[in-house]
């Protein structure tokens, strides 16, 4: 895939809903403080994606990468460790390292309370069609050395109740894929704790359009996280050019109080 390159207070005293056990009970954590990540319930290594279809629970446990699938760095064209159909929805997982190249969607699909502990090439990869519905809530991502959701064909996502971690690019609309689309996303009480270089990347040729609210970043004291970076991309394969950054009533649909720091 190309590469390019997640009114209500969340004040002195709130938190960010995460989204975590088996049972889909929500707790609160701190926006003080880092989100936990859960503890896992056993573990399988994973040496074929594995496809998903309807609903599947993994009760919490944690899937790895092993034989063809044991990469974890940002080689291009790695597999997934799933693989989800058109309506399908993952729930309940924990994808450990070798992470490979985390969870593609082929259209609409619905991950929830999935956390990635160690994010390889991507956590999760979004290609459906223009009428496609991308529903991540719950669940977290650390340690991504380039990004966290890449969305490559269509549609909308939507990200809610997020934590991510140490990470360059939390969502990167594909800046140089073959096939451009108009995309759309919208990320709702998301916890983002430094190191980190940028929350999301969009085309503003192509007329994307991002919206951020509630948004918790923690030990940016210097706020060197940019929270929206506009980008000219192109269908080519070359590098696309950057295009300012920062709220506007068009692409980076925000205003000063959605960012919040700590």
């Amino acid at each position: 895939m190309r590469t390019q390159h997640k009114k209500r207070s969340i004040g002195r005293v709130s938190a960010v809903a995460l989204t975590v056990g088996v049972l889909g009970i929500t707790t609160l954590a701190p926006t003080a403080s880092a989100a936990t990540w859960p503890t896992p319930n056993g573990s399988q290594a994973v040496p074929k994606t594995i496809p998903v279809s309807g609903v599947t629970d993994g009760g919490l446990k944690k899937y790895y990468g092993s034989g063809e699938l044991a990469g974890d760095g940002q080689e291009e064209g790695q597999d997934p460790i799933f693989e989800l159909a058109d309506g399908a929805t993952l729930k309940n997982v924990i994808i450990g390292a070798p992470g490979a190249d985390g969870i593609h969607c082929k259209g609409s699909c619905t991950l929830q309370n999935v956390w990635w502990e160690d994010v390889g090439e991507d956590a999760a990869t979004f290609r459906g069609g223009n009428s496609a519905v991308y529903t991540v809530t719950g669940g977290g991502a650390k340690k991504a050395a380039d990004k966290v959701f890449q969305h490559n064909g269509g549609g909308k996502l939507n990200v809610s109740n997020f934590a991510v971690q140490d990470f360059k690019t939390l969502y990167r609309s594909c800046g140089n894929c073959s096939t451009q689309y108009k995309r759309t996303s919208a990320f709702t009480n998301i916890e983002v704790t430094y190191p980190g270089s940028r929350l999301v990347g969009i085309n503003t040729n192509y007329g994307d359009s991002t919206t951020l609210r509630n948004i918790t970043i923690i030990g940016d004291s210097g706020r060197k996280i940019v929270p929206c970076q506009k980008y000219i991309g192109n269908n080519t394969g070359a590098e696309p050019t950057t295009n300012g950054s920062g709220p506007d009533s068009t692409h980076c649909k925000y205003t000063s109080s959605d960012i919040i720091y700590k």
